[in-house]
């Protein structure tokens, strides 16, 4: 049977919930147990994947096609292990299921109300990620701060749970902030008391407190809320705010945390095995060299909105011993005028994906800058569409090439949808969701990087390399580098005699592991070093 973890957040949103139950996860993990995460959203949408980045950040997309929230992100690299669709919960998605199974008679007849309706829809989620992976510890995180309206649905039914499981196979753990006040040049313990006073108004008692904070706590301190919250003494722990994420579950251990949950919960665990996460730790901080990457987008002003690429650009730049330094250039403000400007002196550009005609032309401009001046380039999803149109229309001799998502009246498009798409489906139907094979052709940096020639990566796209202009393409240099296993759909692009010029259709930053880089991350910042060296050589 699956023993269950709960988490939850007062005082403020923005703790860090996410990177607690990530680290936890991993500090089980490195105990030999078998980790299952998933998060509990109380937001109305069904899922993220219509929500904009400013609202949400990036959309993160597991194996099986499932759009989720960012904090998955961090799960997986923390735990490394791949989430699926029972892995992120939304209010909406719960009340849509619930709906449905109203309309299909489920019910027979009954009224059907938030108890026991709603809560049993949620609860046979949180057991349906333990009963899919045979996991040994569900972690659950619930969205949202204590007192929100909405997320009383989910604290009802996580009490539930933990009745019908047992008090010793389920346990709560609460995050919340310790602010200090510099006029008084104190830490003040009353926000948490209050917090757990109304997870407790709520039928729970948590077991333990995470106390997040930027400085060090007070002995005083931990006393206090132990006293006041009705805990144990070591069940609080300081989460101090570190500039290292990935140094989280090392501290957290270093207060005994990992012990605390397996004592709490009854489990009988070796002591964690974190050789291998503290030597990259170490690595990371003590990293010789820099690398400049422009990351070229349209929702640079929320690095959120690429989380998962500047994480994988981070892990490829430890691997390689280097600070990755990332320049966060507006495509807007990219111009004719302004793009040698925008752009000289940089290592290598990288355009992720994204979606709408927002930006395009000034990323059409950034891939041909790259192209001519022979920097690395890495284009990911829209950056592979974009590179594809701007060789088309400079090289290619067809300069009014386009996508069919940026201009429907186009007459050369070479990005549009496969013939048999519809073009009108629901904005939240994206057509290719998850993970896909792809054929490496033999020769190409791309089997350089993988060292293979059958990979399997993750998409979420709508538009594709149109094949009409395969040959002509071809013909005029571009190499065609991957594709799907019948080679009807193109997955790569790059070009021949390049260090580094690839584009891919699909997603390889949510592949990427701190201690396991992607390796298109690390082929990208092999050749960002070298063009970094070329560029000191000629300062010199």
């Amino acid at each position: 049977m699956s023993k269950y973890i709960f988490i939850t957040g007062g005082v403020v949103s923005g703790l860090g919930k996410g990177i607690t139950a990530a680290s936890l996860g991993r500090l089980l993990r490195a105990r030999g147990l078998k980790v299952a995460a998933q998060k509990l959203d109380p937001y109305i949408n069904v899922d993220p994947g219509t929500m904009s980045p400013y609202q949400h950040g990036e959309v993160y997309v597991t194996e099986d096609g499932t759009e989720t929230d960012l904090d998955l992100g961090h799960y997986e690299r923390f735990i490394d292990e791949d989430l699926n669709k029972y892995s992120n919960l939304t209010t909406g998605k719960v009340y849509w299921n619930v709906l449905n199974k109203e309309r299909r008679g489920e019910y027979l007849g009954s009224t059907v109300q938030v108890i026991p309706h709603i809560t049993n829809e949620i609860k046979e989620f949180v057991y349906n990620v333990g009963k899919k992976t045979d996991a040994d510890i569900v972690i659950t995180e619930i969205g949202g701060t204590i007192g929100d309206i909405e997320s009383q649905p989910f604290i009802e039914a996580v009490r539930q749970v933990s009745l019908e499981v047992g008090r010793e196979n389920s346990l709560f753990i609460h995050v919340t902030l310790v602010p200090f006040l510099r006029g008084s040049d104190e830490h003040k313990s009353k926000p948490t008391q209050h917090s757990v006073k109304e997870l407790q108004g709520m039928g729970i008692n948590p077991n333990i407190i995470v106390l997040r904070c930027d400085e060090p706590l007070e002995e005083t301190v931990f006393r206090k809320i132990a006293l006041f919250c009705n805990v144990k003494p070591d069940c609080v722990v300081e989460n101090l705010t570190l500039s290292d994420l990935y140094e989280v579950p090392l501290m957290l251990e270093r207060s005994g945390f990992s012990a605390v949950v397996c004592r709490e919960l009854g489990i009988e665990a070796p002591e964690p095995d974190l050789e291998e996460w503290k030597a990259m730790v170490e690595q990371s901080k003590n990293r010789s060299g820099k690398v400049h990457i422009g990351l070229v987008g349209k929702y640079v002003g929320l690095h959120d909105a690429y989380l998962s690429v500047a994480e994988a650009l981070r892990h490829a730049g430890c691997y390689h011993n280097v600070y990755v330094e990332i320049h966060w250039i507006d495509a807007e403000k990219i111009t004719v005028k302004s793009c040698g400007e925008e752009l000289s002196g940089l290592d290598g550009i990288l355009i992720p994906g994204g979606f709408g005609s927002r930006g395009i032309e000034g990323m059409i401009l950034a891939a041909k800058y790259a192209r001519e001046n022979e920097i690395p380039y890495f284009g990911i999803c829209l950056g592979m569409q974009i590179a594809v149109i701007e060789y088309t229309r400079n090289v290619g001799g067809i300069p009014n090439a386009n996508s069919g998502e940026f201009d429907e009246q186009c007459t050369d498009k070479v990005i549009d949808f496969m013939p048999g798409q519809r073009g009108d489906i629901d904005k939240g139907g994206t057509l290719r969701l998850g993970a896909y094979p792809c054929v490496i052709r033999p020769g190409t940096t791309m089997e350089r990087c993988y060292e293979r020639n059958l990979i399997s990566e993750r998409h979420r796209h709508r538009y594709e390399f149109n094949n009409e202009y395969r040959e002509l393409l071809q013909r005029k240099g571009l190499v065609i580098s991957g594709t799907s296993p019948d080679g009807r759909l193109v997955e790569t692009i790059e070009l021949a005699e390049r260090p580094f010029y690839v584009g891919v259709q699909y997603h390889p930053e949510f592949r990427s592991r701190p201690n396991h880089p992607h390796p298109l991350f690390k082929g990208f910042i092999e050749a960002a070093q070298k063009m970094g060296s070329k560029h000191r050589g000629r300062e010199n």
